[in-house]
């Protein structure tokens, strides 16, 4: 049986934007086709500044997108070219104005931070010249450096310098502290948003939501009814385009693995998804996963989360159980101890 309806559809991955606008229509005609789409789902679609012309973008908004993310990264051309971007700051400028355009309220930029040799100055420098023409979502992270890229064989090799851990948390706390006084919303670790911009698809993940992995390399977390299952799965495609291809002609699929989640398994993704989020996990929430166990009966008692509450990092009450300000920051450092807890 189809799902009741869908919440949200996201073009993600690889650079959806260089896509044809009719691909996309005709992809989003697909879903409807299998499921209810109403018109006030949210459609996203992830966008280089690069491949993000007005006409371009006005063609995906007649195919059924009504937000974007764009992958800005940096507004100085130096960093731009450190990072291999094609696009410069003026270019990044000039996409996300043409999105606002098209798009108002429902644009989202993505910006990196902790590049080797980044001052924290030079950040907030950066940051500050964003919130003089950005919409009403911002995402931060953390450069990752991937193995087979120049930037991370010239840090590896030591040509480059990655920044200290302090610099790092400097650097965090300074966005964080600049987009609060700007009217935005920590509404989780990376995201902030404003004017109640927050991203439904994105917090369907993090509230342990039915989601559906579609395309190479895509993840899923659903209970599969239409199949006649009845517990929740993690589901998984196949990574390589051209073999994930090969297998939906062949199969008329790419999934790859399919894993029944144990109720454990299911309370931990809970767990260390719902504290990424200012809203922490509900008891509600909670009770859906584990209509046995509570919140309090986990980590009220003798343990991490009680020493946690002590030193100001976390909050257990009638609501849930969420970080606090200060505790959301180091969420990373926070939840091993928290996962032993829960598996005892």
């Amino acid at each position: 049986s189809p799902p009741h309806s869908i919440t949200s559809v996201f073009f993600g991955g690889g650079t959806p934007s260089l896509a044809s606008p009719h691909t996309v229509e005709a992809l989003l005609e697909a879903v409807a086709g299998a499921a209810h789409l109403p018109t006030s789902a949210e459609v996203t679609l992830e966008a280089n500044p690069s491949s993000a012309g007005t006409s371009h973008l006005a063609g995906f908004k007649a195919a059924g997108v009504n937000r974007l993310s764009i992958g800005v990264q940096s507004l100085d051309d130096a960093e731009l070219r450190l990072l291999g971007r094609e696009h410069t700051a003026a270019e990044a400028r000039g996409a996300v104005e043409a999105a606002r355009g098209l798009f108002p309220g429902r644009t989202s930029i993505d910006l990196l931070f902790g590049l080797p040799g980044q001052s924290c100055g030079a950040w907030a420098k950066g940051l500050e010249a964003a919130l003089g023409f950005c919409d009403d979502h911002i995402s931060l992270y953390q450069l990752t450096l991937e193995r087979g890229t120049a930037l991370a064989a010239q840090v590896w090799g030591g040509a480059l310098h990655s920044p200290p851990q302090d610099l790092l948390a400097d650097m965090y706390q300074t966005a964080r502290t600049m987009l609060v006084a700007a009217g935005f919303r920590h509404y989780e670790v990376s995201n902030f948003a404003r004017k109640g911009a927050l991203s439904t698809h994105n917090l369907s993940y993090w509230r342990a939501e039915q989601y559906i992995g579609v395309g190479p390399g895509a993840h899923g977390r659903f209970v599969p009814w239409g199949e006649g299952g009845r517990s929740r799965e993690a589901r998984v495609q196949t990574l390589e385009p051209d073999a994930w291809m090969q297998e939906v002609q062949s199969q008329g699929h790419g999934t790859r693995r399919r894993v029944v989640l144990s109720p454990l398994e299911q309370m931990e993704e809970v767990l260390a998804l719902g504290l990424r989020m200012d809203e922490g996990i509900t008891t509600e929430r909670w009770g859906h996963f584990s209509p046995h166990l509570s919140l309090q009966n986990v980590f009220g008692g003798p343990g991490e989360a009680k020493e946690l509450q002590q030193q100001g990092w976390l909050v257990l009450d009638g609501r849930g159980l969420r970080c606090s300000r200060e505790g959301l920051a180091l969420l990373d450092s926070l939840l091993p101890g928290l996962l032993c807890q829960l598996q005892q």
